[in-house]
């Protein structure tokens, strides 16, 4: 008997968005990477905080029925002793694309090592290792012994479930290069390439990502509890997963409790026509050790403009003792704080 597929619109919104991204076989793109950078790099663990909780949601192309929706929570802790050089953290992610119900989950413990190197620079390293799951529905599926000759629908199909879920282990690791001015970061994930076990897409391919930034400050804030900031941060990042890369650039304006930013991304996939061009918008505010971001994703390229943008928005709660950080400036025994925007 010859097999016949049909598929439901919203699949077709979902080929085209996966054409567009390829988000089928890559990680999440966060646009608030320094919001969500535990996902960006382990070796962020404990770098920027004392303790850190920290909520993002992100709903892209939302014009289409199947839109990619990602949930995250991250967490991370510095231990005091021995010497500030310990930092443990938990990142859990939950990918959902609502036209094939295809779901991945992943949960990872992250450790971070931090050292100063001299007077100026300070140096942390970090591991990643994460527990996978991903799994298809088949609810949009629509199969020929499924279609009567009248063309109503009856019953359920006799196909086999041939995609059953997939368990795999991830490994990941980077380094941060930091002053209190300027930081280059280095991160490698999947570096296993775990097999996923469906038929088009054998393994998780392995992601690399370069990035660095410089603080100019205008306002510097002053040790104890001195927190007013008047910065200005140009960063830049270049990221390679399957045969795709995406070059970003972008600005933030900090003038403390508020911060604003615009990021633009170049992205060229494996396969694809052109590079599709994004602007993102980024605002965030705090108020005391809450943090709250949301940014926008505007398609510059008639294929980026025609799927929609992307919502995000991230909470954080976050704590940093500022006096503890002072004596210990006079004691030599803290490390430059991290000059990477707080969204």
């Amino acid at each position: 008997m010859l097999r016949l597929l049909k598929i439901r619109p919203a699949f077709v919104g979902l080929l085209l968005a996966g054409a567009a991204t390829g988000a089928q076989a890559q990680d999440v793109y966060f646009s608030q990477p320094f919001a969500t950078r535990l996902h960006t790099n382990p070796a962020f663990t404990g770098l920027l905080d004392d303790y850190s909780v920290t909520f993002s949601y992100r709903n892209q192309y939302p014009t289409l029925v199947g839109s990619f929706k990602s949930t995250q929570a991250a967490a991370d802790l510095r231990l005091d002793r021995p010497g500030q050089h310990h930092a443990l953290g938990l990142l859990v992610n939950h990918d959902r694309t609502g036209a094939l119900s295809y779901t991945r989950f992943e949960i990872g413990a992250l450790y971070a090592y931090h050292t100063r190197l001299n007077q100026q620079f300070a140096l942390s390293g970090g591991l990643r290792a994460s527990y996978g799951r991903q799994q298809i529905s088949y609810g949009n599926f629509l199969f020929g012994d499924q279609i009567s000759e009248d063309g109503s629908i009856v019953g359920p199909s006799a196909e086999p479930q041939t995609f059953p879920p997939s368990n795999y282990l991830s490994l990941g690791t980077g380094a941060v290069l930091y002053s209190s001015q300027a930081w280059i970061s280095i991160a490698g994930q999947h570096l296993n390439q775990p097999s996923l076990g469906f038929r088009q897409q054998a393994k998780l391919p392995l992601l690399l990502n370069f990035s660095g930034g410089y603080k100019l400050f205008l306002l510097k804030p002053g040790p104890g509890k001195a927190t007013r900031e008047v910065s200005v941060t140009p960063t830049a990042a270049f990221t390679l997963q399957g045969g795709s890369h995406r070059i970003e650039t972008g600005v933030y304006l900090t003038a403390s409790p508020v911060t604003v930013g615009a990021v633009y991304r170049n992205i060229s996939l494996a396969g694809s026509v052109g590079p599709q061009q994004v602007l993102a918008a980024v605002v965030g505010i705090g108020a005391g050790p809450l943090r709250l971001g949301y940014s926008y994703d505007v398609g510059l390229s008639p294929l980026s403009q025609s799927l929609g943008g992307a919502h995000e928005v991230t909470l954080a709660l976050r704590s940093f003792d500022r006096l503890e950080n002072a004596y210990r400036r006079l004691k030599r025994r803290d490390y430059p704080l991290a000059p990477c925007p707080a969204f």
